[in-house]
């Protein structure tokens, strides 16, 4: 599988440019079950092919936690003040592999009801890291722990590190839409745009020798139907859209009612996913009741994530929240609530059962 649009007739943006529409999504953090269904539907749909097992292009993190692969966020990347900054190679261990398991020993050998499966790296060796090693342990202390999940994917950056950190123009921005793509008949494996990505959505196929990330499910796109991540989620998080068109959702959570937050500006890749925070809840006190003057969740926790705006939209959040409770309509938490779930998918509302195969697979 190449993740080059082959099939598309428009000519990749011009280094620099902006796209005729720039594809966007917003995911609702309020809303994510942690349930995995968006990875699972991903890894189906697009990494089963050689070299592609230990491959996770949409993975959910729990925060606070190391995430995928570890200390993803701090491993360099992206930009400082205009400048590239260096970024470092995370290894195989840090990523994680492809466990495998010793299901002879535990079902027929000797260790038959008295062990349980453990997996081993390629080597033998016990794994000490992989894909959500963290998973659900959050921080805190009881009862006030505290943890929320975070879906991660490729970021579609409007100023992308990755393309101008490639020696062999193999990544490259589409027109039509923004979509950041690799053309794998270009790439010579070099992992320079590994490095670059300061978000570590960049994988590496060792069968292959290429670099391969998340497509945004381009040829679902171009058939009008949206991501599988998007279609088989169901806690309703992801809205998804042209962040140009100012009738989107994408634009009016974004721009109009700006709770749609970029993942680390600081960054300075202008990711176009977005996140609306998750709400801060209310701490329990010494007699195990709610304490609304303290949260569990430290709001230096997302402002790490967010930065400082993510206040202005936690009040956002809570002021139409209240509007509601006093019987007052709120379009944005019409929006957000999306009682109709096909206002999630934007202009790609085509049900994928209806297109031929060979166009969104």
């Amino acid at each position: 599988m190449s993740t080059a649009s082959s099939g598309s007739t428009e000519a990749p943006a011009a280094p620099g440019s902006r796209p005729k529409q720039q594809f966007a999504m917003v995911l609702d953090l309020n809303k994510c079950l942690g349930c995995q269904c968006c990875t699972v539907a991903c890894k189906t749909q697009w990494t089963s092919g050689p070299g592609m097992d230990a491959m996770w292009w949409n993975i959910v993190s729990t925060i606070p936690g190391r995430g995928t692969p570890r200390d993803a966020f701090e491993l360099g990347g992206g930009y400082r003040n205009g400048s590239p900054v260096p970024g470092e190679l995370p290894s195989g261990r840090e990523w994680g592999e492809a466990w495998e398991f010793d299901y002879e020993q535990v079902f027929d050998g000797e260790g038959y009801g008295k062990t349980f499966l453990r997996p081993k790296e390629h080597d033998g060796a016990e794994p000490g890291w992989g894909p959500n090693w963290d998973e659900d342990q959050g921080g805190g202390s009881y009862p006030n722990s505290y943890f929320f999940y975070l879906p991660l994917l490729c970021m579609n950056c409007s100023q992308p590190a990755c393309l101008e950190a490639c020696p062999r123009d193999s990544i490259y921005r589409r027109d039509e839409d923004g979509i950041i793509l690799i053309d794998e008949e270009r790439c010579h494996g070099y992992r320079f745009c590994v490095e670059a990505c300061p978000y570590k959505r960049i994988y590496f196929n060792k069968e292959r020798s290429v670099a391969q990330k998340c497509i945004s499910c381009y040829p679902r796109l171009e058939a009008g139907v949206a991501p599988a991540c998007v279609r088989q989620c169901p806690g309703r998080l992801h809205h998804i859209g042209y962040l140009d068109d100012p009738d989107s959702a994408v634009h009016r959570l974004v721009h109009t009612f700006q709770v749609a937050l970029p993942l680390h500006a600081d960054f300075e890749v202008m990711p176009n996913v977005f996140y609306v925070p998750p709400l801060l809840p209310d701490a329990f006190d010494e007699d195990g009741r709610f304490d609304p003057s303290r949260s569990r969740m430290p709001l230096e926790d997302l402002e790490r994530l967010f930065g400082p705006e993510v206040q202005a939209a936690l009040a956002t959040l809570q002021a139409e929240r209240e509007r509601v409770a006093a019987g007052e309509p709120s379009e944005l938490m019409d929006i957000l609530i999306a009682r109709n779930w096909r206002d999630l998918l934007g202009p790609f509302d085509v049900d994928p059962a209806r297109v031929e195969p060979a166009r969104h697979r």
